[in-house]
């Protein structure tokens, strides 16, 4: 096993440190576990590259014998929308070449998510939440739903569900439950960062109400506005894509303020890796743009709050946590039936982190 995030180690030292494993309403028992088998990592074998590689194969197969209704185009180029529309479509050889990788990909998955559970911390888990970009696709949807099925076919007892938000909003959500309530009180917003190894994502969270009596649910939290910049097509530095994200923050930070929305002077931030209570990215963050974002020298939180040092008057507290993490912490509205889930993100690589509800635990 590679490196993970475990409660067990020293850094389960409350919800105000970055990368923290006791959080307002749940506890983290490990994320960014690395399995490995004889082929390498189990969790590179259920990302979307291995979905379009998978599909690119049915196509080579149905090539032999002079059949590839979906054309020239390369599979690595098809859009989303147009693999879904070829699922759903009318062409029925078109709709099983699609079909055929739902299911190769299904089996595959449901392979890792057996692995995951025979891990130590995922004893027990009723449910895993699925997100990412993939599952934001009919054809994701699908595979998510047959993986289910055949776990309960080899006796395996967990339910798999898409996750609630909008993978692109939920990675900005769940930066509201890294803070504790008192951090909240009387502001209708917070800032977020969703950071990946294609895309920087910045917005303004607006809070919404809270139904329950447990403020830390927050069902109700939105995104209001946010800003993306597809930094893989600039392959910019790690100084030039800091300035940017930092001049995203401050546009996001007067519209806030000129829509008089009282943002708290709060930063939350998902980014790949294993984070340490200081900020610094102890490990996972090579896809990052520029690179060295590991380096000793090096650290984000610090260097949003030196170019933001208040917002609205108020010193500026940025927090920043795993992105699978963050993206797991927007589901705490829908799972508060259930003691112990987790959540694996299916995107260019295979995001996980796994949780104890604190509210079911301690009864």
């Amino acid at each position: 096993m590679g490196m993970s995030k475990t409660a067990t180690q020293d850094q389960a030292a409350g919800p105000l440190t970055n990368g923290a494993l006791d959080l307002p309403a749940l506890t983290i028992d490990d994320y960014n576990i690395e399995i490995r088998d004889k082929e390498g990592f189990i969790g590179d074998k259920a990302t979307k590259a291995e979905f379009r590689e998978k599909l690119d194969t049915w196509r080579k197969i149905m090539r032999d014998v002079d059949i590839d209704p979906i054309g020239k185009v390369p599979t690595a180029d098809l859009p989303k929308r147009e693999i879904d529309a070829l699922l759903k479509g009318k062409d029925a050889q078109a709709s099983a070449l699609i079909w055929s990788a739902v299911e190769d990909f299904a089996q595959e998955f449901a392979d890792v998510v057996t692995r995951f559970l025979k891990q130590k911390h995922w004893a027990g888990t009723e449910r895993i939440v699925v997100g990412g970009g993939f599952r934001q696709s009919r054809s994701g949807e699908l595979a998510i739903a047959r993986t289910e099925m055949l776990l309960a076919q080899r006796g395996v007892r967990v339910h798999l569900v898409p996750i609630v938000q909008h993978p692109d909003d939920a990675g900005l959500i769940g930066a509201v439950h890294l803070m504790p309530a008192w951090m909240l009180k009387g502001h209708k917003a917070i800032f977020a960062v969703d950071i990946g190894g294609t895309n920087i994502r910045a917005g303004v969270v607006d809070l919404g109400k809270a139904k329950s009596d447990d403020k830390h649910y927050l069902e109700e939290a939105t995104v209001w506005q946010s800003e993306i910049w597809r930094h893989s097509d600039d392959r910019p530095s790690r100084s030039a894509a800091v300035e940017r994200l930092i001049a995203m923050l401050k546009d996001l930070i007067a519209r806030a303020e000129k829509e008089k929305l009282a943002p708290a002077p709060l930063i939350g931030i998902g980014c790949p890796g294993i984070i340490q209570a200081d900020g610094s990215i102890e490990r996972g963050g090579q896809n990052l743009p520029g690179g060295n974002w590991e380096s000793d020298s090096f650290n984000l939180p610090a260097a949003i709050k030196k170019a933001i040092p208040q917002i609205g008057g108020h010193e500026t507290f940025v927090m920043m946590h795993n992105d699978a993490v963050v993206q797991g912490l927007s589901q705490i509205p829908f799972m508060t039936d259930i003691a112990k889930w987790a959540v694996l993100t299916i995107g260019t690589g295979l995001g996980n982190a796994h949780f104890v509800n604190k509210a079911k635990s301690e009864k």
